[in-house]
């Protein structure tokens, strides 16, 4: 295992369309969403662990949820889990990470991931993210991991490329584009050179710091002004003092959409980012009339393609119904359109607005 090779996690999210067993207090990534004894998280990290070292694993996380982690993965040293005191989308996170990792190692070369995807082909990932990491180690590149689009989805992004980089698998990085209309995401899908925005990345921890300086240079300079307190009793409080005037921006904005060295290797491994309950109907068993039940007492009646996720000792009947998601968690109980999943985030706002934190 290469000794130059590191790991970022980024488990700050609060995953708001998936509520409301998804919540502050205990976010997706923390979750054993589908009750296989492992969390989104643990499962995550297990996966970075083929790649690299331990000790080169690092989890960016809300300072709130560093018990969590710990808990969940004991092994993680305490100075590899980095705690931001408030959301900044993700390229303020990656940068202090990758700044961290880069004053460690001046060679590293890094792989960052999301906490809460779902990966069903974990050989085919190693084999897709040790070729990645060899192309970082010979080429000043920021390098994407694509996913070949499977269907016209509309909730995530995507990414065209240009032709391939001399028969590797690796293409230059043409056009980003957020999640599309149905139209257009179909019309990405019959051109073929287009690959959903999987969020994960590898490059050299210079480059992409090199790229944080030309494009974002005072982020840059706001984290190289607290390097000698990484690694010592001063780094939570530097931190915060950081994060007060960061920017809120994605590593999308900040970097990919304007860098020159942007490629991407199309990936085809199962993947999914687990964001709404529908990709979670996608990927879990179902019964004969497609309904994914959780739950010990369920009982259903000409109830068609529904999502039911509620506490063991709770009789539920569905009668006459279809594509409904049904879930309760602790005080709350949400019944929803299947299909009109991505306004779930709405509703959150909504109940925010109305009765505050509390049920948030």
């Amino acid at each position: 295992m290469n000794e130059h090779y590191y790991g970022v996690i980024m488990a700050g999210g609060v995953g708001s369309r998936f509520w409301p067993l998804s919540r502050k207090k205990l976010p997706k990534q923390f979750i054993d969403i589908f009750q296989d004894d492992k969390t989104l998280f643990q499962s995550s990290y297990e996966r970075i662990k083929e790649l690299c070292k331990p000790e080169n694993i690092f989890v960016v996380t809300n300072e709130a949820y560093r018990d969590i982690i710990k808990e969940q993965q004991p092994e993680i040293p305490d100075n590899n889990i980095l705690g931001e005191p408030s959301p900044r989308n993700t390229a303020p996170c990656i940068a202090y990470a990758c700044m961290k990792i880069l004053n460690r190692d001046a060679k590293a070369i890094i792989s960052v991931v999301p906490s809460d995807h779902l990966i069903l082909d974990q050989n085919n990932f190693v084999t897709q993210f040790n070729k990645a990491y060899q192309f970082a180690a010979d080429n000043d590149v920021l390098l994407t991991l694509g996913i070949k689009p499977t269907r016209p989805d509309t909730g995530y992004g995507y990414i065209q490329y240009n032709d391939e980089l001399e028969n590797d698998g690796f293409y230059k990085v043409k056009t980003f584009t957020e999640k599309p209309n149905l139209q257009l995401a179909e019309e990405f899908l019959k051109s073929g050179d287009f690959v959903w925005n999987s969020g994960m990345f590898v490059w050299r921890a210079s480059s992409i710091m090199n790229s944080f300086e030309m494009y974002m240079p005072e982020l840059h300079k706001d984290f190289k002004s607290v390097i000698s307190s990484f690694d010592t009793t001063a780094e939570q409080e530097a931190i915060n003092k950081v994060y007060e005037t960061c920017t809120i921006i994605s590593i999308d904005y900040a970097i990919m959409e304007k860098a020159k060295n942007v490629y991407t290797l199309p990936a085809y491994f199962q993947w999914s980012d687990i964001g709404t309950w529908n990709a979670m109907y996608l990927y879990s068993p179902q019964d004969e009339n497609g309904n994914v039940i959780y739950g010990d007492m369920v009982f259903t009646r000409n109830a068609n393609n529904c999502v039911v996720r509620v506490g063991n000792k709770k009789l539920v009947a569905l009668n006459n119904v279809e594509n409904l998601i049904i879930v309760e968690s602790d005080n709350i109980l949400l019944v929803a359109d299947l299909n009109q999943e991505q306004d779930i985030r709405h509703v959150v706002n909504d109940i925010k607005i109305r009765y505050g934190e509390k049920f948030i």
